[in-house]
């Protein structure tokens, strides 16, 4: 009776056995899966960090026998120091800035007024033309001699293809140009790349806008005396009600520009650097002439006048230095002939006026004088040393 129940417990017994047995085996197989997977990771993990060691050795090798290459004979690199004197280093006349990058290079106004270095002010030279500047001989005989105390640029036609043999002061001042239309909004934006360039030297004080058909009635060191000395900006400004002044108003470019801001006045201007800043930093009414100011409106005569009569009217004496002969009727100023070229026309034009220099009366009143052609240069030649009193 007890065989039975015997066999039975020995049965469920190596059922038992067997079972453990084989948790066992699955356990062991799982471990060495785990153990497996781990060593697997590590290794993969530190192969890699081998091979990028050894790429990294490769290049650091490779960089640092390039570079003392470079470096030989001294074999260590010599470490450069920039001081003021390569900050204030000007860039070439003819760079390769385009004009928004010229402009906002040229509006960087230093808030210091005292300057870390001898500083000797200098009179930029502005000349708008459209090919050779045609009185050359004229304005080499004014500069002879005043060479660290002026500055010249030369705006052209880029079409101007220096035909005509530059003087020597005139050789390499033309900066990059583009095209200029009689009357038109890209006269003002000449201009406002001669003042850009000139602005980049630090040592240009004062800036005077001429033509080539341009002539100075004084020699240098009353012109630079003058201009130098002077507290306030020449810039003709008037408010004319007719056609030719209020009638050229754009209605459009109310309300930023309103018809009685609007002003006339001649283009050939002088002003000083704090107000040649404010130009080439216009972004409110410049942008306005841009697109109302077309046709009839003859942006030169009104761009400077208006601009400066609404922010910077104080510092403006609302007169122009440069004599223009507007006796006849036309929308060109009178052209002076070969005869009409003598000592007494020449006085006459130096000293037959009256203005306000400084808080004083003055008869120096004109600078500069146009149009002259170049048919006239001999006889400016011939009277300049004795009337003008070059070289002196």
């Amino acid at each position: 009776m007890k065989a039975p129940k015997e066999n039975s417990i020995i049965s469920v017994s190596k059922l038992f056995n067997n079972a453990q047995l084989q948790l066992q085996k699955i356990l062991f197989y799982f471990l060495l899966f785990a153990f497996g997977l781990t060593f697997g990771v590590i290794l993969s993990f530190y192969l890699k960090n081998f091979f990028f060691n050894l790429q990294f050795a490769k290049f650091s090798f490779s960089a640092n026998s390039t570079s003392s290459l470079f470096l030989a004979p001294n074999l260590k690199p010599e470490v450069g120091h920039i001081g003021l004197t390569e900050y204030l280093k000007l860039p070439k006349v003819m760079h390769d800035m385009n004009d928004e990058e010229l402009l906002w290079r040229a509006s960087m106004a230093p808030q210091i007024r005292e300057y870390p270095f001898n500083r000797v002010p200098k009179v930029a030279f502005l000349f708008l033309t459209k090919g050779p500047v045609i009185m050359a001989p004229l304005w080499e005989k004014f500069f002879k001699g005043h060479e660290s105390l002026y500055s010249i640029y030369v705006h052209s036609s880029p079409s101007y293809n220096e035909s005509v043999p530059e003087s020597p002061v005139f050789h390499g001042r033309r900066i990059p140009s583009q095209e200029v239309g009689w009357g038109q909004v890209n006269m003002i934006e000449a201009e406002r790349r001669l003042l850009a360039n000139a602005l980049l030297d630090f040592s240009n004080q004062r800036f005077v806008l001429l033509s080539e058909a341009c002539i100075p009635l004084f020699n240098f060191s009353i012109v630079y005396s003058y201009l130098t000395n002077s507290t306030q900006n020449f810039v003709m400004a008037y408010d004319e009600i007719s056609p030719v002044g209020r009638g050229r108003y754009n209605t459009q470019m109310y309300p930023k520009i309103t018809v009685r801001q609007w002003r006339k006045g001649s283009q050939w201007f002088e002003m000083d650097r704090d107000l040649a800043i404010e130009v080439v930093s216009d972004r409110k009414y410049f942008p306005v002439f841009q697109k109302y100011c077309h046709g009839g409106c003859y942006a030169d005569e009104h761009y400077l006048p208006t601009f400066v009569s609404i922010a910077f009217w104080k510092n403006n004496s609302n007169r122009s230095l440069t004599w223009v002969d507007w006796s006849r009727r036309g929308p060109h100023p009178a052209e002076y002939q070969r005869a009409q070229v003598t000592p007494a026309f020449l006085n006459k034009l130096r000293s037959g006026s009256l203005c306000e220099y400084n808080g004083s009366i003055t008869n120096i009143c004109f600078l500069f004088a146009r149009k002259f052609p170049h048919a006239t240069l001999d006889r400016l030649l011939k009277f300049a040393p004795k009337v003008m009193h070059f070289n002196s």
